[in-house]
């Protein structure tokens, strides 16, 4: 697939935008390696290669293991994933699919009981964050694969 635009260029306001929002995100509280599983789980969901290579790629750099990434798709029956981690995937989830299914009051009891409320308003912008450049790069196709992650050891 070729790009059909590059979004940075055609519009650097929007771009700024999506970026002061990605700012803000990292401004938080959040670990960011909770972080980085938040935003590979809904770029798998969202389809955005583009994303799932630059944040699979920051995850390894900061530590993250294989095997968690690998099995991320499939979080509920891994065993390696905190009660903390596991609530914050179900909560990307229910905030990336809201409009296939109202998020339930069950679901935001279980996430309150890892999160603050501060934290979690955090987390939940970090998810529409990773939605708004997911939906950046599919849209125009982003070309994949050329991301070197900046917290990766140098040769």
């Amino acid at each position: 697939m070729s790009q059909r635009l590059d979004y940075k260029l055609s519009s650097p306001g929007a771009f700024n935008a999506l970026m002061h929002t990605e700012q803000q995100v990292h401004k938080s509280d959040l670990e960011e390696s909770l972080l980085e599983l938040v935003k590979s789980r809904a770029s798998q969901i969202n389809g955005c290669a583009w994303c799932l290579d630059m944040h699979t790629k920051d995850a390894r750099a900061r530590g993250e293991t294989e095997q968690r990434l690998y099995l991320l798709p499939t979080w509920r029956e891994a065993p390696c994933y905190s009660a903390r981690e596991r609530a914050a995937l179900a909560w990307t989830e229910a905030v990336t699919l809201v409009a296939a299914e109202e998020i339930s009051d069950e679901l935001y009891a279980e996430v309150r009981e890892h999160f603050d409320e501060k934290t979690l308003v955090d987390l939940t912008l970090a998810i529409i964050a990773i939605n708004g450049w997911n939906r950046m790069n599919v849209a125009f196709r982003t070309p994949v694969g050329d991301y070197v992650s900046p917290h990766a050891p140098k040769p």
